[in-house]
Formats: C-alpha cells, structure tokens, sequence
C-alpha cells in the first residue's frame, strides 16, 4: 500500500516551515493504545505507579500539533488525577472505556543500555476483556494503531477504514511478532506506515540488514517504513525516498519509557494538521516527532510533557535543524 497523498483537508492548515506552529480545531487524529500505570526504575531513580501506556504518551505528544481522539481501556483503579492529566490538552476521552477490574499494569528495569528495557512484569488486566467500539462524532481522517495486539488493531480498523482513511500508522513489538505472527501480517497491507525499532525489524523479516528489512516490510504492505534505532537515531523508508536522522544529543537521560509512542505521536500530529504527504512533510514529520520524544526521556512518565510547550518545540527543532544538516563543499 502505497502512502495517500492527502491526509488532511484544508481545515487542518499544514505546519509549514518557517511559521508558527497551529493547533485545528478539527480531530483528524486518533489512536488505539494502552493508558496504563508502570513501575520504572532507571539509573537515575526509581517510580512505582508512574503514569504510563502508548496511547497516554502518543496523545499527550500528539495534542501539540492537532486534536487527538484516545481509544483505550481501564480499569477502576485508574487515578482520576491521571485522567486530569490527559484533560490538559486536546485530547477526546469519550473512547477511554473504563472496566472493573486494574488497569494494563507494566514494571521494567533500564540498567547500563538505556535503548532497551528489562520487562520484569506486565499484568494485562482489563486489556484481556476490551472490545473496542469506536463511533466517532466527528470521524478521524488518521489513525494510529499504537503497540497493542493486532486482533484489537484490525478490530478498529474494520469500523473506521470504510470510507477509507486517509493515513495510517501502526506500531507493533517482539511479544506480538512472536504470539500474533499471522494476526499482525494480517494488519500490515491495510496500512500506510509501520513503525517498529531495529530489533522488532529484524524479528519481523529474518534480516540482519536494516535496509533489506525495510524493503521486506514494504513488500508486506506498508509505503513507509520507520526504523527507530534508540539514541542512534532513526531510519526512514518512503516509497523510493531513504533518509535518516540522528536522535536529538542529551547529556541527561533520566527515562527512555515512552520514548517511541512521543515520537510517533509528535509524528503522527505534524502530518495530520499537513496539507498532504510527501518525501517533504514526512522528513519533517520525523524531526518533530523526534524533537518531541527528545523532551519525553527527561523525566518520568509525562511530567516532561506536562512542561513542554509548542514554543519550546519549535525552539529544539530549529538546533536540531543546524546540528543535523551539512553541506557539500
């Protein structure tokens, strides 16, 4: 599936180079995650019942750059201040479902190799009984499929991709590529991008080599191709177009969780408040999506998204701009 050229309308304005950024008022964006509560411990400290989940990071990313609707569940244990949390930006909760029962629960562990974390328990809870029902006010013209299994994925896709949407975007990890091999090669021809990082690539194809598996992908359906590679950057592939960016240089790395779900967040915003997709907006949509996730690993959970604003973005993305480019001489 080749990527669709024209993921917003004219109502969602583009963030061009060199303007300010806008908000529209319009929701052309939503995501199916997991809003959860974790339990983190890095070098630099430790965090029981932090807020977490890939739609919670996604959206709060996401909601700089356009309106997100949320589609999720949890349990009656969820804080209330949490959900006050997601209620400081635009961000639709008529789709956070909430079930008897405790909510999706992760504990992991980063030690010396902050790239990848120690999962040392992960308690599904209410996510074994969702059932996702979306039935939109205002219908999304993207999605996102954040990290959670593809039965649920394609579950939401079936109630939103006729008429179809415009964009579409899914990530995945090791667990579902192992237990849910079938179920997920099912997903990817329906969709436009997949975004996994390099081991999760190299799991799904069999390839050693980024770049052969990135064109396995692409064989399997999807017209983009993201390869996140931890602090080492991150790989683009776009129909006939490569790229690749280096990750935003931090001296302090206090928490990588959440790290991915920003970027794809702050992805998945800039191109749903574009005018259309090409080469162009997408290079662009990655450096903000990795300018957001930037801010994301200096502290836990969202409390440094909690701090960020749309001016300090745009601050980030312009040095980001001057260290990451060169000329030939």
């Amino acid at each position: 599936m080749k990527a669709r050229k024209d993921c917003a309308t004219k109502s969602n304005p583009a963030l061009r180079q060199g303007t300010e950024m806008k908000t529209p008022a319009k929701t052309a964006l939503a995501v199916i995650g997991t809003v959860a509560i974790d339990s983190v411990e890095t070098p630099l400290g430790k965090r029981d019942r932090v807020f977490g989940g890939s739609a919670s990071y996604f959206s709060y990313a996401a909601s700089f750059f356009t309106p997100v609707s949320l589609v999720a569940v949890v349990g009656k244990d969820f804080p209330e201040e949490y959900r006050a949390i997601l209620k400081e930006r635009p961000i639709d909760l008529s789709h956070l479902e909430t079930l008897e029962g405790k909510t999706f629960h992760w504990t992991g562990k980063y030690e010396f190799d902050l790239n990848s974390a120690k999962t040392l328990d992960t308690q599904l809870n209410v996510l074994l009984d969702f059932d996702p029902k979306v039935n939109f006010t205002e219908r999304p013209e993207c999605l996102f499929l954040a990290n959670i299994d593809p039965v649920l994925q394609a579950r939401v896709l079936d109630q939103l991709e006729k008429p179809r949407l415009k964009f579409v975007a899914c990530d995945t990890m090791n667990f579902w590529i192992t237990h849910k091999h079938e179920e997920l090669l099912k997903v990817l021809p329906r969709i436009d991008c997949l975004v996994v990082n390099d081991g999760e690539a190299r799991q799904l194809t069999g390839e050693t080599n980024l770049v052969k598996a990135a064109r396995k992908i692409n064989g399997m359906g999807p017209g983009i191709v993201i390869i996140k590679k931890g602090e080492h950057g991150v790989l683009v592939f776009h129909e006939d177009h490569f790229f690749a960016l280096p990750a935003y240089p931090l001296e302090v790395v206090v928490d990588p969780t959440g790290a991915g779900d920003s970027f794809a967040g702050g992805f998945m915003g800039y191109l749903a408040a574009a005018e259309g997709i090409n080469a162009k907006t997408v290079k662009r949509a990655v450096a903000f999506g990795t300018v957001v996730a930037s801010f994301t690993v200096e502290d836990f959970g969202l409390e440094s998204l909690r701090r960020l604003t749309r001016e300090k973005i745009q601050e980030r993305l312009e040095l980001f701009g001057r260290i990451s480019s060169f000329t030939t001489v």
